[in-house]
């Protein structure tokens, strides 16, 4: 327990005076922070050769366990909150700072070396076994730094408000990765014993859990919200950047402010290419047309606050409904369009349950809500998104003609009633 309390104490101390020169670095400098991370790098790979203590699992190593672990957790707050074009930085001075090492030790030993007075003389294969073993660990750090950003990114689509749960999963991932091959070499150049793996693994999950609370708590508390913006394409890490934004940039522009669904746009251009796959590979694609009724009795009693919450309301309600099968899209007003891998019939029932949760749901005292939908599936008949489009739009006539609060699939399915004989309006 003593050796636990003192990794953990020196975790603290790491990430805390790191985040110190993070944080100041609008007033000293980000050179700062980058030469600081470096300078614990030495320290870092001979911890890692030589010096390791006990604990409960097994055999642990400061260097590996903190110090490495704390670098990690530094270079992803260095992406977050900057780019990755500045994360390159620090590893790409490791990277030839370590291979310049490499030449001078090897320039140095041509020298004829004159020993001290008291007959003590350096030890230059040991700086030679260290090089070697930094120029490696830094060559891990390399693939590390880029596993770390896909993983991070692509845990977004799942975890984006749980930045606790997608930093630690990151790093988790990548110092598993990192144990594996950095032991490798550790147990080549200095027979380290296999129990240091096991033991080593089980501290850096220790660690990824400890920097993860402390790194949330940093960026929550003292850290700003904007982002630093990519400054080219130079190099993977530039890509990498240049990458990340643009699909985050792509995203927001795609959809519709109010409601957060993908827009009319983007329902054009996804329709066009789905519609294009599925015949081409002889299934489905349902297009289901839904608008909500009477919406404008809303606006015009209630004001157009309370129709932006319905029309909020109805979004939620069908991108619950719909799953990860479908994509809802807001194609205007109070207009709503779902495109679905499901044959005809499956694709009625989907707006049945829609129509049934939506009347079920979204009821007041003062008014109901209820939608209208046409339903329509991919055929010989419908070759294009246009075509497609107008036989839903046709059926979604039919359902409003009809009287509404209902989901017509076929133009059979009901008949267009008299525009004088339609179902007065919900709204009481």
């Amino acid at each position: 327990m003593h050796n636990v309390l003192l990794l953990l104490a020196e975790a603290c101390l790491y990430f805390g005076v790191m985040a110190v020169f993070f944080h100041l670095r609008d007033r000293i400098g980000l050179g700062v922070f980058i030469c600081a991370l470096g300078a614990m790098h030495f320290l870092e790979t001979y911890l890692a050769s030589v010096f390791y203590v006990t604990l409960p699992f097994g055999i642990v190593s400061p260097g590996s366990s903190v110090l490495f672990s704390g670098k990690l957790a530094m270079l992803l707050l260095l992406y977050i909150k900057e780019d990755a074009a500045k994360v390159r930085q620090p590893i790409y001075g490791l990277l030839l700072g370590n291979a310049l090492m490499i030449g001078l030790v090897f320039v140095l030993t041509q020298h004829e070396i004159a020993p001290l007075p008291n007959g003590q003389r350096p030890d230059i294969a040991f700086i030679d076994q260290m090089g070697w073993l930094m120029v490696w660990g830094t060559s891990l750090l390399f693939l590390d730094a880029i596993l770390m950003i896909l993983f991070y990114e692509r845990l977004g689509r799942y975890l984006r408000g749980k930045p606790f749960l997608r930093i630690l999963t990151a790093l988790c991932c990548v110092l598993t990765f990192d144990q594996a091959g950095f032991f490798a070499a550790l147990h080549f150049v200095s027979d380290a014993p296999r129990e240091v793996f096991l033991g080593g693994w089980l501290a850096k999950m220790g660690a990824a859990l400890t920097y993860s609370a402390m790194l949330c708590a940093y960026l929550r508390w003292f850290e700003r919200n904007e982002a630093g913006m990519p400054r080219g394409l130079a190099d993977v890490f530039q890509i990498l950047t240049y990458r990340e934004r643009y699909e985050a940039l792509a995203e927001h522009i795609g959809r519709d402010g109010l409601t957060g669904l993908l827009h009319r746009g983007r329902f054009e251009t996804d329709g066009q290419q789905q519609l294009k796959t599925t015949l081409h590979d002889g299934k489905s694609l349902s297009l289901l047309l839904l608008d909500v009724d009477h919406f404008k009795s809303v606006n015009d009693r209630f004001g157009h606050a309370e129709g932006d919450r319905v029309l909020k309301s109805v979004a939620a309600l069908l991108q619950q409904a719909t799953g990860r099968e479908g994509v809802v899209y807001r194609i205007g007003g109070e207009e709503f369009a779902i495109l679905c891998p499901h044959p005809h019939a499956v694709a009625r029932l989907l707006g049945e349950n829609i129509r049934a949760a939506i009347k079920a749901s979204l009821r007041s005292e003062t008014f109901e809500i209820t939608i209208s939908a046409g339903v329509a599936t991919s055929s010989d008949e419908t070759p294009d998104l246009d075509a497609l489009f107008a036989l839903a739009d046709q059926r979604l006539y039919l359902a409003k003609a009809g009287g509404r609060d209902r989901v017509v699939g076929t133009t059979q399915d009901e008949e267009v009633a008299p525009l004088d004989s339609r179902e007065g309006s919900r709204f009481t």
